[in-house]
């Protein structure tokens, strides 16, 4: 690719992103989020790189990309095969990027993980897979523990930012993270897998393959099929989960591709709805403590109960149009269902609540691009709709029969639409602008039932009660993106984010809810660059973000509820990650984030870290593939109530060391055998993560605040064979 010389004025206004890069002139090929496996069509994604994949790239358990237009890393395939446990939830998948941290207290994989984002939670940023958003409806959080193990996931592409106009998703916000499914083997193989490791943790399974087949070699299809079972590490919370993916890909024509995709998960838990102990009962019983054997106890585990059910399809057609137009289109369907049982803090006939939280979703993906000499034009639209049905009954634990009124009983509707369009423009052949603008568009309607008085109440003895409502945002991005180099670019952006309100805004009584709250936005500004070559992957990146607090509400003495703004926050810092190739098979991958994330009175949000440092030190030669990870996590603050900053969390690190060996056709009818030891938590770091104060009353320690801890350390030996 041929490259202008740089001009003066041109060094002056890179003169500051320059200088950043000087620092470290070690980043990375990105792979594509759309993964055409064997096929051999030419639709599909937008972008392809500008360079050759250096050998540093091939090796980074993390990196950005040369065509990075925002702030980005992508996970690699390899890195979820060798480096994350067999029993490992999305989360894990995302751990080790830069910014991003999460825990479970039951053990990896063994409980519903929340990860956080550069100080935002889950529910501030979306989630998608293979392109496809998806989240619950009464909030856009999510359920790591019933959606994409590791066995469904070949990487993830985080974007820490609002992305382009082209970036989907209901919240935006905070950013999004896009998983992706197993690419394909164009080789047919069938194999079996399994594991065994601390707290009675075992998983096993089977996959096939079936390479190219059908007329051209156009066709491959992939299933993958385990149960996965555990006692836990925390007392009595148990888990067993079964799941079944399926991928298929066919070249209909030369320029043509269908691509199908299945998956469902079945699981059961004894997990409590608290899954944090209290001080004096972790004093009294230990780290690992949370329910008890004994009937007569509250917290008995048989009083708490989980199924869940989820599954997700989707069909999409990518096609080469002709005269630079491109198509990709995904049909889709997800569904949710969850029965829930859970006792409180006594033992009577209304003590245990009957849950239920159950949804299906239905939506289209549609994405069109045309790319001509002056540049490349992307339009689309997201639609999608989903019914929701949520109840929970107060309950007798010991019968299980439920009480007449609910706490609350409800059903609604949840209507989305997001068209967008943006414009690159060529300006040369080495600078791109790129402006652009989305619409969301929002609409609830919901159908409330009488309730015990704790949510909507009797309605005057109306059968129900019903409400709607639209959250409407127009959200402009632009970004600059410049090849510096063949192997050296840089880019600024500017995008805005939003997220809209959840469900229970209409949670007051007799759902009077006046005046509704907006949709939260964020504004962020970012300027970054990307460096790759055969030895060194560098990418580094400056942001600040102004964004909406959650809002607050006034219920008059009418009874009538009016949500207000709570003013607005800033976060901003620094971001870098860097893969050195050190020689002899070992590689080192390290990235760090200094920052803050603080309301206007200077108080930090709660959860987000004032920095965070990774280091992996990889090792990959002649069969063996090693990887020693550690992630630091700096000081948090968690609140209590509307009291910021009322209990510091001390730094804590998460460290992890895996060693995998593949023999070669160790006999005639074996393609290879993989051994895979784990160590998860290698130092049996027992940190406090987070702590719930007992009462908003006081922030000083009480016997009756509840700890989530670290879990101890595990470790697991795995075994699969390839035929």
């Amino acid at each position: 690719m041929k490259h202008p010389n740089l001009k003066t004025s041109t060094l002056q206004i890179l003169h500051a992103l320059a200088a950043m890069c000087v620092v470290a002139p070690l980043v990375a090929h990105a792979q594509q989020a759309t993964d055409l496996g064997a096929v051999n069509a030419n639709g599909g994604d937008d972008g392809a790189t500008s360079a050759a994949t250096p050998t540093a790239s091939k090796s980074a358990p993390s990196q950005s990309s040369l065509d990075a237009r925002s702030a980005q890393s992508e996970v690699s395939n390899e890195f979820v095969r060798n480096y994350t446990s067999p029993v490992a939830d999305f989360s894990q998948v995302l751990q080790m990027t830069p910014g991003l941290y999460s825990y479970s207290p039951n053990g990896v994989g063994l409980g519903d993980t929340q990860t956080f984002f550069r100080g935002f939670s889950d529910g501030d940023y979306s989630v998608s897979f293979d392109g496809i958003p998806f989240q619950d409806t009464n909030n856009p959080t999510h359920h790591s523990w019933v959606f994409f193990p590791s066995q469904f996931l070949g990487g993830a592409i985080v974007d820490r930012s609002p992305g382009t106009a082209a970036t989907i998703g209901p919240a935006n916000f905070g950013g999004s993270v896009n998983l992706l499914s197993r690419p394909l083997d164009p080789e047919a193989h069938g194999s079996v897998f399994g594991s065994y490791g601390s707290f009675n943790t075992r998983i096993y399974g089977a996959e096939v393959e079936t390479g190219q087949f059908g007329s051209e070699h156009a066709s491959n299809l992939l299933v993958n099929a385990h149960e996965m079972r555990s006692d836990g590490y925390q007392t009595f919370n148990k888990q067993k989960r079964d799941g079944v993916s399926l991928k298929f890909q066919t070249a209909l024509t030369d320029n043509t591709a269908l691509t199908l995709f299945a998956s469902t998960i079945d699981l059961r838990t004894n997990t409590p709805d608290a899954t944090a102990a209290t001080r004096s009962q972790i004093a009294q019983f230990g780290d690992n403590y949370l329910m008890s054997g004994n009937p007569s106890d509250a917290n008995y585990f048989g009083y708490n109960f989980y199924h869940v059910t989820s599954e997700f399809e989707y069909a999409g057609l990518t096609s080469n149009l002709g005269d630079g137009w491109k198509l990709d289109d995904k049909i889709y369907m997800y569904a949710y269902h969850n029965q829930q049982n859970f006792n409180g803090t006594t033992i009577t006939t209304t003590s245990a609540i009957d849950k239920l939280n159950s949804y299906r979703t239905y939506g289209n993906l549609l994405r069109v691009s045309q790319e001509s000499a002056l540049g490349t034009f992307r339009t689309g639209l997201w639609s999608e709709i989903a019914h929701t049905s949520r109840f929970q009954f107060p309950s007798d634990p010991l019968t299980g029969i439920d009480a007449a009124l609910p706490k609350f009983r409800e059903r609604f509707k949840t209507t989305t639409f997001q068209p967008f369009a943006e414009y690159e423009f060529k300006v040369g052949d080495a600078l791109k602008i790129t402006p652009g603008v989305k619409y969301s568009m929002y609409r609830q309607q919901l159908t409330q039932f009488p309730d015990n008085g704790k949510t909507v109440g009797d309605l005057g003895g109306a059968d129900s009660v019903e409400h709607s409502a639209d959250y409407r945002t127009v959200l402009p991005s632009m970004d600059v993106h410049y090849m510096l180099q063949k192997n050296w670019s840089a880019y600024v952006q500017y995008a805005t984010g939003d997220e809209i309100p959840p469900s229970s805004v209409f949670d007051v009584q007799g759902g009077n809810t006046t005046t509704l709250p907006s949709s939260t936005k964020s504004k962020t500004w970012q300027i970054g660059s990307v460096w790759k070559s055969d030895n060194y992957t560098f990418d580094i990146d400056v942001y600040h973000i102004s964004f909406d607090n959650a809002f607050s509400s006034f219920t008059d003495s009418s009874g009538f509820t009016t949500f207000f703004s709570n003013g607005k926050s800033t976060a901003q810092g620094i971001e870098a990650e860097s893969n050195i190739v050190l020689g002899g098979g070992f590689n080192l991958y390290l990235n760090g984030t200094y920052g803050s994330n603080k309301f206007a009175s200077g108080q930090w949000v709660a959860n987000a870290p004032s920095d965070t440092e990774t280091a992996v030190l990889g090792y990959s030669r002649q069969g063996w593939d090693i990887g020693l990870l550690n992630k630091r996590v700096g000081r948090v603050f968690n609140d209590n109530g509307s009291t910021h900053e009322a209990v510091k969390i001390d730094p804590f690190t998460i460290s992890n060391l895996f060693v995998n060996y593949t023999i070669a056709h160790p006999s005639s009818f074996v393609k290879q055998a993989k051994i895979q030891f784990g160590i998860n938590n290698l130092f049996d770091k027992h940190s406090i993560v987070n702590v719930a104060p007992a009462s908003t009353a006081t922030s000083a320690p009480s016997p009756d605040d509840q700890l989530t801890l670290l879990p101890a350390r595990s470790i697991s030996l795995a075994l699969s064979v390839d035929f």
